[in-house]
């Protein structure tokens, strides 16, 4: 089986990176599914790269419902949590292949499904991106296909999202765009021609962190507070918030920051709601750009 696993090893990291949105989280399913294959009786096993997926995605649904119920932060002491035993070819994950993954994958979608549900994030990645068949999925759920076609089509509905709503959606979805794009680049002058003159910033006190929300007035002040979200702004996309266009950003597959924006008729933007608060992003409706 270790052979197998080896041969394997490229496909079941990319479906753990996908369940669990984080290249380290995905390193450490690796090995302790290579753990349990290891131990397992493995003789009567007619597909064993079919076995293999399940025995990885079983553990990334048990590493997702532990997280909904710890809300840990998964940069803690990461190390320190892997297997002793050594997964064969194991890698690890550094920043730069953490970027370049959450740009192959979309940044946007890992973080729609990093607001989903631990059953409908597992329905939707197997059967929607790895063809694995609904009754394989349904028996690691313990529900019905039936039920599981369910949880897969909730998932697919918040992915895929809706038309902005707004009848001046392309012209402000230009915008959210150039703003990602300036951020991202530390243009400065890029970032100041999208700002209306009487722009304000809010932020509430887990952004920064601060003892209290702070606010920015101005168009050079709010830009300069921009530039400071460069090394964020890797790990974001646009999104629904709420209904409206706006910025999400998920490092390690775990939603961290929210931007909200208002404009002028002109399309300039004259607000933005920065949000980190965990109990505040949980109230957000986010999804995909239809």
């Amino acid at each position: 089986m270790a052979e197998r696993f080896e041969q394997d090893r490229p496909r079941l990291r990319a479906v753990a990176y996908r369940i669990l949105g984080s290249l380290g989280e995905a390193d450490d399913a690796l090995q302790d599914a290579w753990l349990r294959a290891d131990r397992a009786d493995t003789s009567g096993v007619e597909n064993p790269s079919g076995w293999l997926t399940t025995v990885v995605a079983r553990v990334c649904l048990n590493m997702l419902r532990a997280r909904d119920t710890r809300r840990e932060d998964p940069l803690d002491d990461a190390t320190d949590r892997r297997p002793a035993t050594a997964l064969p070819g194991a890698r690890t994950a550094d920043p730069a292949e953490e970027v370049q993954l959450a740009d192959e994958v979309g940044i946007a979608l890992l973080i729609v499904l990093d607001t989903l549900g631990p059953a409908e994030r597992l329905a939707f990645v197997l059967h929607d991106m790895f063809d694995v068949p609904f009754d394989d999925i349904a028996a690691m759920l313990d529900k019905t296909p039936a039920a599981t076609r369910q949880l897969a089509s909730r998932a697919r509905r918040r992915v895929r999202g809706v038309p902005a709503p707004d009848a001046d959606a392309p012209r402000r979805r230009r915008a959210v765009d150039a703003y990602l794009a300036a951020t991202r680049g530390g243009d400065f002058d890029a970032l100041v021609a999208l700002l209306h003159p009487d722009v304000v910033l809010r932020a509430d006190a887990a952004v920064v962190p601060t003892p209290g929300p702070i606010e920015i007035t101005g168009v050079e002040p709010v830009a300069r507070g921009a530039m400071a979200s460069m090394a964020r702004a890797r790990f974001t996309g646009v999104l629904l918030v709420d209904g409206r266009l706006g910025l999400a950003m998920a490092e390690n597959g775990r939603l961290r920051v929210v931007l909200r924006f208002t404009f002028a008729d002109d399309g300039l933007i004259t607000g933005i709601d920065v949000i980190a608060e965990p109990g505040r992003l949980s109230t957000l409706d986010i999804s995909g750009i239809g």
